[in-house]
């Protein structure tokens, strides 16, 4: 379980750099989506590398059976990737990442109370939703300086 934790950690860290990495590119070559595009071509290459160094190219000829709604994983990160390029630059990376880590708290709240996507569920009491909300407390206080 601490592997994990640190990962996602790590995966936490990169956020707002990838925000602010790709707000000043795009804003530098005066196209977030361009921005956007190439920060994706690398992102691409750079996963087709570690499935090709790892076990995961068999893994390819199972996709056409997944359920299409699975596959709309990759219109999100392209939203969010476009959005936080666009956005960044004009709101703060401070501020846009505020809103993103609001909405994951409430998006994930949703998914682990119902189960959706297969996720474990994990029911919303009083007390989760609490913390939950201590949370986005915490995350508000650090854009108040």
């Amino acid at each position: 379980m601490t592997q994990y934790a640190a990962i996602m950690l790590a995966a936490g860290i990169g956020v707002p750099i990838l925000a602010a990495l790709n707000a000043a590119l795009g804003k530098l070559i005066g196209s977030p989506t361009t921005a956007a595009v190439i920060l994706f071509a690398i992102a691409f290459l750079s996963s087709a590398l570690v499935m090709l160094l790892f076990p995961g190219v068999s893994a390819l000829s199972k996709v056409t059976d997944a359920p299409k709604h699975l596959l709309l994983g990759g219109v999100l990160i392209a939203f969010y990737v476009l959005s936080i390029t666009h956005v960044a630059p004009h709101f703060g990376v401070g501020n846009a990442v505020f809103f993103v880590l609001v909405g994951q708290l409430i998006s994930a709240a949703a998914i682990d109370h119902f189960g959706l996507f297969g996720a474990q569920v994990a029911p919303l009491t009083w007390i989760r939703a609490g913390g939950i909300a201590v949370m986005a407390v915490g995350v508000a206080i650090t854009q108040l300086a």
